[in-house]
């Protein structure tokens, strides 16, 4: 985890535009919002936490850390890694990094990405023969953390090539900026040519366009920055433009009152109904994750100012919005529940939540969350 979060660069923001340094827009104050104090409430019926056990001794954790502890973190290193040191990696990485190496996709002799799976079994792999830009991330981030960043780079640039492409659905022009959610390499060996087809939701269910793939692909251009120390990839003028479209894409205005992003199911992690339609929480995360990484890679040219304006501003505005109204404590629950129904209180209730609508697991959620927190 720990080389995961200096390869995104969460450890120090050091950057062309960071926000500390930016006398205008001041996003520290957000910090300083006082933590909500939780009270447990006893109008609902508190079940035993007992029942939550999650089976973590003392000599279970004591366990995991002395196995996987910087000292001993043989488990977690990777085979080209192990010639540097003095332990030996553990097989399972070496067959990881294996299968990892055989779900390579070339195109024209040069690899682009990962295929989604791997599984030489399988007679019917549907469209998992497809590098598919969420899926790719965490192979990059592996790559990345082991010395070989020029897949990662030829997989940023080609993804940046597929997004010029216009795309229509049923004859609907796709809206400029968006990235596809795969791509798919197919090999001539009578003519000796590679041809890449571009997924914008032509084959997903619903035929809904990827909202999240722009976002993964402004984090691991960060990502590589970071890891590199190489600048000139995210100043290409390509790269910049890329950026500039994916923002212009997500930070348009239209009928919504909130600053999160509006999305329809499918729109992310599989193509089929997961029953997410509205402002899932992962999205806003990739959401605030690529605007923060998008003002550390815009250029502070005439267009650049103009972007790095409305993402500072963005971000003041979701940051208020998901601290105020994605958070869930037992006090919000009990404000909810004895409202009387049919009675909209615009003070508490807000988005008019119908009280026996609230399962019984986010109370059991609730009650785990607030144990964890009076035990810090």
């Amino acid at each position: 985890m720990d080389g995961t979060k200096e390869v995104l660069g969460l450890r120090n923001v050091s950057s062309h535009c960071s926000i500390s340094e930016m006398d205008d827009y001041d996003l520290s104050k957000l910090l300083d919002k006082p933590r909500l104090n939780i009270e447990r409430q006893r109008s609902f019926d508190e079940r035993s936490l007992s029942e939550l056990s999650i089976g973590l001794t003392r000599g279970g954790v004591d366990n995991y850390e002395s196995t996987y502890s910087p000292g001993g973190r043989s488990g977690f290193d990777t085979p080209v890694s192990s010639t540097r040191n003095s332990f030996e990696p553990h097989p399972m990485v070496a067959e990881a990094w294996e299968a990892l190496r055989r779900s390579l996709v070339y195109f024209r002799g040069q690899p682009v990405g990962t295929i989604a799976a791997y599984d030489h079994a399988s007679e019917e792999v549907l469209n998992y023969d497809q590098v598919f830009v969420r899926d790719f991330v965490p192979s990059a981030l592996a790559f990345l953390m082991n010395g070989e960043p020029d897949i990662v780079k030829n997989f940023l640039l080609k993804t940046l090539q597929l997004q010029g492409w216009e795309k229509r659905i049923d004859r609907f022009k796709l809206g400029e900026g968006a990235m596809p959610a795969s791509f798919k390499v197919l090999h001539d060996p009578v003519r000796k040519t590679d041809t890449i087809i571009a997924d914008f939701g032509e084959s997903a269910i619903g035929r809904v366009a990827p909202v999240d793939s722009g976002f993964w692909w402004i984090i691991l251009l960060r990502a590589y920055t970071k890891s590199t120390g190489d600048l000139s990839l995210a100043e290409t003028p390509e790269c910049q433009k890329g950026m500039r479209l994916i923002l212009a894409l997500c930070l348009s205005e239209g009928f919504d009152t909130f600053p999160t992003l509006l999305c329809a199911d499918g729109c992310s992690m599989i193509d089929r109904r997961m029953g997410i339609y509205g402002y899932p929480i992962e999205i806003q995360a990739l959401f605030f994750m690529a605007l923060r990484c998008a003002l550390s890679l815009l250029k502070h040219d005439a267009e650049g100012k103009e972007f790095i304006e409305r993402i500072v501003k963005r971000l003041h505005a979701l940051s208020y919005h998901m601290r105020s109204y994605f958070w869930l404590d037992f006090q919000q629950l009990n404000d909810i529940s004895d409202l009387n129904r049919g009675v909209l209180s615009y003070s508490v209730n807000k988005f008019n939540v119908i009280p026996d609508s609230i399962p019984d697991w986010v109370l059991i959620l609730c009650q785990f969350v607030v144990a964890i927190l009076s035990a810090m």
